[in-house]
């Protein structure tokens, strides 16, 4: 961890699992398993080190320089950052995370479980989230919503199942369901969820085939 504090302060780009182009910024803040990186559109992006893949210092000249960050959307509570803390605080609040494929999902944490927590959009609705799938986590400016919608269509608590402690139990919970596995963007990931067996469950598609997953590899399920 020594080679990261010693860019504390430092303009830097780094490559994160999951993303093609990399990211730059400043590195503001670091904890045990999470990174802050300040970045030119003056978003502040919440990166468990789960993910870095490569981090490496850049020289910046003229309009290339990154601004001066501000003060972080998270106050610090302690003297180190965790990626649990980071959660907690984010409870609520506007945000907008990179989990898989090509796109963000934006909308608010509601509840966080052991390995799992419960994020509510506007496009998807309730989403459940394996803790270890999280590539970034970037908080909305004071006030600003997602799709500049008024506050009013945002549930205050959002309707779902009851929630339990871990998300092998939360899928059991959804057998017999029509369920959405990582936001859709696979075909055969979209279907009847059939049963669950951890580590395993498998899946009807549109096609009558049943897919066989590991849970290990899903990053998102919502019930469309």
């Amino acid at each position: 961890m020594g080679h990261l504090h010693s860019l504390v302060g430092q303009t830097v780009e780094l490559e994160i699992s999951g993303r093609h182009s990399p990211i730059q910024g400043t590195l503001v803040d670091l904890g045990d398993d999470i990174l802050v990186i300040h970045n030119r559109s003056l978003q502040f992006l919440y990166i468990p080190l789960l993910h870095l893949k490569t981090i490496r210092q850049v020289l910046l000249m003229g309009e290339d320089i990154v601004p001066v960050p501000g003060e972080a959307p998270f106050d610090k509570q302690a003297e180190t950052i965790s990626y649990r803390k980071i959660l907690m605080n984010a409870k609520g609040v506007f945000s907008e995370l990179y989990i898989t494929g090509s796109q963000s999902i934006h909308g608010y944490l509601t509840s966080i479980m052991n390995d799992y927590f419960v994020f509510y959009s506007p496009v998807f609705h309730t989403i459940y989230i394996p803790l270890h799938h999280v590539k970034y986590l970037i908080p909305y400016t004071t006030g600003s919503t997602p799709y500049s919608l008024h506050h009013e269509r945002f549930p205050v608590k959002p309707a779902s199942l009851t929630l339990s402690r871990t998300f092998d139990q939360q899928l059991k919970k959804l057998e017999g369901e029509f369920v959405v596995l990582d936001l859709g963007e696979n075909p055969s990931k979209i279907g009847l969820l059939r049963s669950v067996d951890a580590p395993t469950l498998d899946l009807v598609t549109a096609k009558g085939e049943t897919v066989v997953l590991h849970m290990d590899h899903i990053k998102t399920i919502h019930l469309p």
